[in-house]
């Protein structure tokens, strides 16, 4: 049998995942969780096979929640609206050994549980493709500057610390917006850090 624990924070799905997979012949729900500190006492507690973790949720994430219990021998399945290509990057580095997003098929939920029981991973085809099919653009003066300004740096305070004159950080500022196709530096922070990649 096959145990598992389920951290979700909207009450109405972590309900329909659990009767779900409780309906499966070889799996039983141990434990729900509504957030990433709940999700970790309950692997502590059952030490199940399965954790299937949400991402955004209250106090701790599942991502947080994740990188705490690599390790654990707890297998960690993220189920999540986001297809976000930094997301998904941070979720490799803390061995998650499934990325699935909640518009699949139901049944895809308890085939890819016993896939991954089986010591295969198994992401979502669109988060392979944006990984791999998308570089940073920028080069790293480019990235140097950004970061400034994501840390609330003004124009003439990037000028300062990088030793250029201001005319010279506004042009590289338009050139960043235009690389990421983006309107303002609010959007451009977003985007890169969507992408993952912020150090």
């Amino acid at each position: 049998m096959i145990s598992i624990v389920i951290a979700e924070d909207q009450q109405m799905l972590l309900g329909a995942f659990g009767s779900l997979l409780d309906l499966e012949d070889d799996m039983e729900v141990v434990g729900k969780a509504s957030n990433g500190e709940e999700a970790i006492e309950l692997v502590r507690k059952h030490t199940p096979d399965i954790c299937i973790m949400d991402i955004e949720m209250p106090g701790k994430s599942g991502l947080e929640a994740a990188e705490e219990l690599k390790g654990s021998g707890c297998k960690v399945i993220v189920l999540t609206t986001f297809a976000r290509t930094g997301y998904f990057q941070r979720a490799l580095k803390a061995g998650v050994r499934g990325y699935l997003l909640k518009d699949s098929p139901s049944e895809e939920l308890a085939s890819s549980i016993r896939m991954v029981m089986a010591g295969k991973k198994i992401y979502a085809p669109e988060l392979i493709e944006g990984v791999y099919g998308n570089e940073n653009p920028l080069t790293e003066r480019e990235k140097e500057v950004l970061e400034l300004v994501a840390d609330g740096k003004n124009t003439k305070e990037i000028a300062d610390e990088l030793s250029i004159k201001t005319g010279t950080v506004r042009n590289y500022i338009s050139t960043i917006l235009d690389k990421l196709e983006v309107q303002n530096r609010i959007e451009a922070i977003t985007h890169f850090r969507e992408k993952g990649w912020f150090k």
